[in-house]
């Protein structure tokens, strides 16, 4: 099945994904994902540990970002018509949120969270149809955040940093709690965020536009074309 997954197959469904594994029919790929009794976060947490084996270096650095899944109905846990940065405007979709871990020796996901838009954990009858358990509550996408990088910081993950876009570098909370786990991070925030500064406090946006040329040094973040 994960072999499959990292097929470059045009499309991923039971049938390809059996047709890719040499399986006349799509039963036993079916029954993996609908009948089979597995332990996901066991996965994860295997998974996770192979790429530290693989990849660890202290100075590792972790990444949070959320991607969006496009679909047609409405019983898809979470899904409901929101922004979705895949598509680059609202769509009908899920959310979800990942972290990744990078070093100089490659990078991968290690942790995923399904966002939970509140329309759903406050219809609970939806959230049973959709085998969303009692007990999970509403959670903001940067408490995902945290949620994963807490686990990933006492599984004992070696990373030195922490990094993630406005939608995250923007919660005074989420800064404070990397703070609190003594953990450094790089994020962005709106140019509207107060920073402080030598005389006081001023805005991020005020004081990169003052900030003298030599501030500034040009560094490229990988081949492409940009």
């Amino acid at each position: 099945y994960v072999r499959g997954l990292l097929a470059p197959l045009a499309g991923k469904n039971g049938w390809t994904l059996a047709e890719a594994a040499g399986d006349l029919a799509p039963d036993g790929m079916q029954r993996l994902l609908n009948a089979a009794a597995w332990d996901a976060d066991g996965a994860r947490d295997d998974v996770r540990a192979y790429a530290v084996t693989h990849l660890g270096e202290r100075d590792g650095v972790l990444i949070v970002d959320e991607t969006g899944f496009l679909k047609k109905g409405t019983r898809s846990a979470g899904v409901q018509r929101q922004y979705s940065g895949t598509a680059g405007r609202i769509e009908n979709c899920q959310l979800g949120v990942f972290c990744a871990y990078a070093t100089s020796k490659g990078r991968t996901l290690i942790d995923r969270e399904l966002y939970l838009p509140k329309s759903w954990t406050a219809d609970r009858e939806r959230c049973r149809d959709a085998a969303v358990p009692d007990e999970v509550e509403f959670a903001t996408k940067p408490v995902l955040a945290q949620a994963m990088l807490a686990r990933a910081l006492d599984a004992g993950v070696p990373a030195t940093w922490v990094t993630a876009d406005e939608a995250y570098g923007g919660d005074s909370k989420f800064r404070r709690w990397l703070e609190n786990r003594r953990i450094g991070y790089v994020v962005a925030v709106p140019s509207n965020q107060t920073i402080p500064a030598t005389a006081g406090t001023s805005r991020a946006g005020t004081l990169v536009t003052h900030a003298p040329e030599a501030a500034w040094k040009r560094r490229s973040c990988g081949d492409g074309a940009k």
